[in-house]
């Protein structure tokens, strides 16, 4: 009785080739969606197709080497066991053909101690099984409660670039050793269509993956775009914006959360605007109101001014402090009423053709600092603007400039391209770092003791707000050499700017 058995050992260990790979940052939740999708239905799809392969890899080698182990070994019981211990070389060839006649095509070879044959001519030899089946054929059963002597051994081995089972088996009682040499290329060919197959039916199953990710991606993500257009024109200041709300999930109460918050937020900003204009219009009602009692006291204050002479030197310096602050109180109402005409948007332009040159000077002469300022401004340049709003810029950038600054103030007027550029340069000490960004703001005031000084802490922002209205703007920075600049940019348009008149 012939045994079967299958030595592990002799199997080709199986190799795995690692490899690593860096992972891409995607900023798109779609993309992130369909990577997530697409690996899922990978590793599924991979996984399913390889137990599947091994699977009937396994059923199929397995199917094919029983029965061609089975044959094998029943034609060696049958044939060779029959032969004398003195049969010829004859004999055992005409042996190995009659095992050999199989439906399982299979090539023999059979050993004795006088010769070797083979079913096929020019077919294998000893030294295409391997050594280690061979020694496991020879070696007797060392178990007493087997009465096998021998047992049948197998093995898969690639001989001549192809996949072969050999098995082999020696006969009890000093008969030959027997080997069967069994292809395997139509199994191959079959595991491989089976691969090939497996491997299309994981392709087809990642693009559907990808398919239903994107899918799922656009019904998921349609929502979440809807808020971030929402919100983005929320940030443009459209706050009557809402989204409509369906279903219940977690994107339907972040929708409702979102409207919730765009009502408290429109709610908030109708409330501050409604303060705000409340201020405007309390600040412009107030300074129109003070503009009558004003007139009166500036005139009271003028004829005191003139008499102040004739009083009493105990009373002199209250009187021409009366005349001082009355002058003070009636350029702040003046320029009250100024900011709240910027701020309700009810200042316009009044624009004119002017030489700037001209402009520049007879600035400087109404206020008497031709001796005080040195002037480049070449003739010539002739700009469409509101004169009035220039002779309000300039006076606050020089005024400010003799004030604060050191001599000598220099005044720079010049053309650049299509712009007026205009700079006012002091040689005083400059303006601190951290001052440059506030020295336009309204009633901003570096130093503190100078909180009860002549100006009101309005001039530099209404010039700001008068360069806007031209479509300019105004720069404060320190020189090197020492000293602040202020440096005013009109454009010079080919026609004129809006005009009109203002309602004072």
């Amino acid at each position: 009785m012939i045994k079967e058995h299958h030595l592990d050992e002799l199997s080709e260990p199986a190799r795995l080739n690692g490899w690593k790979s860096r992972l891409l940052r995607l900023t798109s939740l779609r993309l992130r969606l369909v990577a997530v999708f697409a690996a899922v239905a990978l590793t599924a799809a991979v996984s399913a197709s390889g137990i599947a392969y091994w699977l009937n890899r396994d059923a199929v080698l397995t199917r094919a080497q029983n029965a061609s182990l089975n044959d094998f070994r029943d034609a060696m019981s049958r044939t060779a066991g029959s032969l004398s211990l003195s049969a010829s070389c004859t004999d055992l060839g005409e042996a190995a053909a009659d095992i050999a006649n199989s439906t399982q095509n299979y090539q023999v070879l059979l050993i004795d101690n006088q010769c070797t044959t083979t079913s096929q001519p020019g077919g294998f030899s000893i030294a295409d099984v391997p050594a280690t089946l061979r020694k496991a054929v020879e070696k007797k059963n060392p178990k007493p409660n087997d009465p096998s002597e021998y047992h049948l051994y197998w093995q898969r081995v690639n001989l001549h670039g192809q996949p072969y089972l050999v098995g082999g088996a020696k006969m009890i009682g000093g008969g030959p050793t027997g080997y069967m040499f069994k292809s395997l290329e139509a199994e191959r060919k079959d595991l491989n269509s089976l691969a090939w197959s497996l491997g299309i039916a994981t392709a087809l199953a990642l693009i559907g993956a990808a398919l239903l990710a994107q899918a799922a991606a656009s019904t998921v993500l349609r929502p979440v775009q809807r808020l971030g257009d929402a919100a983005r024109r929320l940030g443009e200041g459209k706050l009557d914006t809402r989204l409509r709300v369906s279903g219940t999930d977690e994107l339907a109460d972040l929708s409702r959360t979102f409207n919730h918050t765009a009502e408290r937020l429109e709610q908030r900003v109708e409330e501050l605007s409604a303060r705000e204009s409340a201020s405007r219009r309390f600040v412009a009602d107030m300074s129109h109101e003070l503009r009558t009692p004003l007139t009166a006291i500036t005139a009271v204050a003028e004829v005191l001014e003139d008499e102040a002479e004739s009083f009493d030197p105990l009373i002199a310096p209250a009187v021409r402090l009366v005349v001082s602050e009355t002058r003070r109180l009636n350029e702040l109402v003046e320029n009250l009423m100024e900011v709240t005409r910027f701020d309700a948007g009810t200042a316009k332009l009044v624009s004119d053709e002017v030489d700037v040159a001209d402009q520049v000077t007879a600035c400087m002469d109404a206020r008497a600092w031709l001796d005080s300022v040195e002037l480049d401004a070449p003739r010539g340049i002739f700009v469409r603007l509101d004169p009035r709003r220039l002779d309000v810029i300039l006076a606050n950038l020089i005024g400010n400039a003799l004030k604060h600054g050191g001599s000598p103030v220099r005044v720079k007027v010049r053309q650049v391209g299509e712009e007026l550029v205009i700079e006012v340069a002091d040689n005083g000490p400059g303006i601190p770092e951290d001052v440059l960004p506030h020295v336009f703001d309204r009633f901003y005031k570096a130093d503190a003791s100078r909180a009860r000084s002549e100006g009101s802490g309005l001039g530099l922002s209404i010039a700001l707000e008068n360069a806007h209205i031209h479509g300019g703007g105004i720069t404060a920075a320190n020189r090197r050499g020492g000293g602040a600049v202020f440096t005013l940019r009109l454009p010079m348009p080919k026609e004129a700017p809006l005009e009109g008149s203002e309602n004072e």
